[in-house]
């Protein structure tokens, strides 16, 4: 990719002050972009902002507080990126998280599932407007291999009858993938793509400060065969950037190439559940996708 391909783009990056988002933020730095950082930490998000500035040369990187565990946080984000920004071209929504015991979010829901789908569900509806005023534009969903082993548990979303921080995480990540492809037939004709893409096994820390000892144990394991957070960028990268990619919509990457997602992703009846509920959970049933990509106001 030449530099200066994303001069003038505005991308805006969940939890970008680490890991794979502080490698996707810098890169797309790089290139030019014009680059807002969502992180919920104000002092490692502002080390991380003055890095990249430093490492891209680039001045155009910005730092917005968003706490993925809270609706009215992720509104007051929205409200404010509007005030400050007049158009996006390429939402990222990398962050994510494991945790190895459950917790909850301050709007009562199951941590992984609140963070990992409910927050990106919300904070994505809330900027589609502009993304579709922006067309061609670009929504990329970071979810994992994990999805595979994950399913959607409509009889208890929140986990509350039996907990395990594995089922909890492959859960999430499955709602990833089927958020991905209903968005991306909702938006049909719009002009906004949305993919979704598994990273690697990436050597972040993630994890680190929210499990236990063993599970602690599992992810250094898997860490001697995991990749940089630079090679677990690529894939992101690829799809915020590429020219060839600017009219294919509603597939799953891995190594920067379409892939075949599980069997249950592709479920069109367990799509559109989990879409309504989701609506309902976040409370944006006030405001409804057209079947051609057109916002719907009642």
């Amino acid at each position: 990719m030449q530099n200066g391909y994303m001069k003038s783009k505005v991308v805006l990056i969940t939890g970008a002050n680490s890991g794979i988002g502080k490698a996707t933020a810098l890169e797309l730095a790089r290139m030019g972009a014009q680059v807002v950082m969502a992180v919920r930490n104000p002092d490692k998000g502002e080390r991380a902002r003055k890095e990249i500035v430093e490492q891209s040369g680039n001045p155009m990187v910005d730092l917005m507080l968003c706490d993925l565990a809270s609706l009215g946080s992720i509104r007051e984000f929205a409200a404010r990126f509007r005030e400050n920004h007049e158009r996006l071209d390429v939402l990222i929504n990398n962050a994510g998280i494991f945790i190895g015991h459950r917790e909850e979010t301050d709007d009562g829901f199951e941590y992984q599932f609140g963070v990992n789908h409910l927050g990106h569900f919300l904070l994505t509806n809330l900027l589609l407007d502009l993304l579709i005023q922006c067309a061609p534009s670009r929504i990329i969903v970071v979810s994992s291999l994990g999805h595979f082993a994950g399913r959607i548990h409509f009889g208890d979303l929140n986990l509350e009858k039996f907990y395990d921080p594995w089922k909890s995480y492959f859960q999430s990540k499955l709602a990833n993938v089927l958020f991905t492809y209903e968005l991306s037939r909702k938006l049909n004709g719009s002009g906004v793509t949305v993919n979704c893409l598994h990273p690697g096994v990436v050597r972040t820390r993630f994890a680190v400060d929210r499990t236990s000892d063993r599970q602690n144990f599992i992810m250094k394991l898997s860490g001697l065969i995991s990749i940089s957070p630079s090679r677990g960028a690529q894939t992101s990268v690829y799809l915020a950037t590429s020219p060839d990619l600017q009219d294919v919509t509603g597939k799953y990457y891995s190594k920067m190439k379409v892939r075949s997602s599980s069997k249950a992703s592709y479920d069109l009846e367990v799509a559109e559940k989990l879409w309504a509920i989701s609506e309902e959970l976040t409370d944006i049933g006030h405001k409804g996708i057209g079947t051609q990509g057109h916002m719907e106001y009642d």
